[in-house]
């Protein structure tokens, strides 16, 4: 299991904040609104649902702060449309 971490406008696998395994890239756009911008994931870690993950914790971060994620990336966008769990978070 990889631990992740959080980093300014960042989720992230890996010891080195600036060349991580794994991220999710946003930014906070006013009071209330996150834009999820980009989603990586390393060929070593591809398959084993990281990339999910990375999403769990954006969403999870974006209910603690009562804001609402705007998907500019693809795959984030896909996996909150597809997760009714996490409509309460899409920004409509």
């Amino acid at each position: 299991m990889h631990e992740i971490k959080k980093g300014e406008n960042k989720f992230y696998i890996g010891e080195d904040i600036k060349e991580p395994i794994a991220e999710l890239t946003f930014i906070e756009s006013g009071k209330n609104r996150i834009v999820a911008d980009h989603t990586y994931v390393s060929n070593e870690l591809r398959g084993q649902g990281i990339a999910g993950q990375l999403v769990e914790h954006l969403v999870q971060y974006a209910r603690e702060k009562g804001k609402v994620i705007l998907p500019e990336c693809p795959y984030v966008e896909r996996k909150l449309k597809e997760n009714l769990d996490y409509h309460d978070v899409l920004a409509k």
